[in-house]
């Protein structure tokens, strides 16, 4: 028993806390709604969960041997949040706006599979759970995680829903948007570097 309220507080603190894509979502929410920004939030979480089945049955051994890869996740990962960040930061709140709209189930699920922090939960819960000796483990994980990811991710769309009051000051949503675009644009290079 001990061992799935250790799992569940390792999924929640990896989940709930800030990160690329819990950035993308507050954004989201702030300037399109919860509802039109519950589509990322789905792809993220499937995104998320497909990538820790693939890592708990071993992809990442496999992965490992390539030794291109560990660049390919930083080029391509800071790529893509550099360029969601720049969405973020010239979005409109306006519902006609069709350029550019809520990110979409897409983008949530691709920006998982290059969100570093989403490598690292993987691997580390991977090994601290001994994954990948326990298939029982690896699939009680997964419905774990699976769960408490989609509740948090949702829980920072509600923050975000909340916020919509910024439409009401002025220049509210545009001073959040370059806040927030700057801030995932800014936490995708320091990623860059330090990795």
């Amino acid at each position: 028993m001990s061992i799935l309220i250790a799992m569940c507080l390792y999924s929640l603190s990896m989940s709930i806390s800030p990160g690329p894509v819990n950035m993308t979502i507050l954004s989201g929410a702030v300037n399109f709604g919860f509802k039109r920004s519950f589509s990322f939030i789905t792809g993220a979480t499937v995104g998320f969960t497909l990538l820790l089945i693939a890592v708990g049955l071993g992809v990442s051994a496999w992965v490992g041997r390539l030794p291109a890869f560990d660049d390919f996740l930083r080029v391509a990962g800071t790529g893509y949040m550099c360029y969601i960040g720049c969405k973020i930061i010239v979005s409109r709140p306006d519902l006609e706006s069709r350029e550019n709209g809520p990110p979409t189930f897409s983008h949530g699920f691709l920006m998982q599979l290059l969100n570093p922090k989403a490598w690292i939960a993987c691997l580390s819960g991977t090994a601290a759970f001994s994954l990948n000796t326990s298939a029982v483990r690896l699939w009680a994980f997964v419905a774990i995680y699976l769960i408490i990811c989609y509740l948090s991710l949702a829980a920072w769309g509600y923050l975000g829903s909340k916020m919509q009051f910024l439409a009401r000051v002025k220049n509210g949503i545009r001073i959040f948007n370059l806040s927030a675009g700057g801030a995932l644009i800014t936490v995708a290079i320091y990623l860059f570097i330090t990795s």
